[in-house]
């Protein structure tokens, strides 16, 4: 079995003490000691419901918003820049009880990213995932653009 560090340790007890985190209800439930993988979860709440009594679509925007880029830093290192770049949430129904969503990206596309910036330098790429509720049914679609590029200036293109 794989060692955790206490650093990695500490950032994952801390991501689920972040504050707009606990304010919503938000829980980290299952992550990765590689943190290649997050699924958090959030309970439907006085304090995260809207007027009319579901999931606050901020709420459920917020429990989705860093995620790929965390797996993303982690998973190609301190040589790349990762930013978000687009967000955008498609709400389908309304979330009732608990809803959760899982974040991933298989290693393989990681290792296209990697030769894809080694030689573009930069690039743009797209995330999705779905917010469940409790009968696996999709409350919610999930889009995200992520700006990656090696770190160092890039190189001066002639007009």
């Amino acid at each position: 079995m794989k060692q955790i560090s206490w650093k990695k340790c500490f950032k994952i007890w801390l991501y689920n003490f972040y504050p707009p985190y606990l304010g919503a209800g938000i829980r980290i439930t299952q992550i990765a000691t590689d943190l290649s993988f997050f699924q958090v979860e959030m309970k439907l709440k006085f304090y995260n419901k809207n007027y009319v009594g579901v999931h606050f679509g901020g709420s459920l925007y917020s429990m989705c918003d860093p995620f790929f880029m965390l797996i993303l830093l982690e998973q190609l290192g301190s040589d790349f820049i990762v930013w978000d770049k687009v967000g955008s949430m498609n709400f389908v129904k309304p979330g009732k009880g608990k809803v959760t969503a899982t974040f991933s990206i298989p290693e393989e596309k990681i290792q296209k990213i990697r030769e894809e910036i080694e030689t573009k330098r930069k690039g743009e790429f797209l995330f999705t995932t779905n917010v469940l509720d409790e009968e696996n049914e999709i409350v919610a679609t999930l889009e995200k653009t992520i700006y990656i590029r090696k770190r160092g200036r890039l190189p001066i293109q002639n007009v």
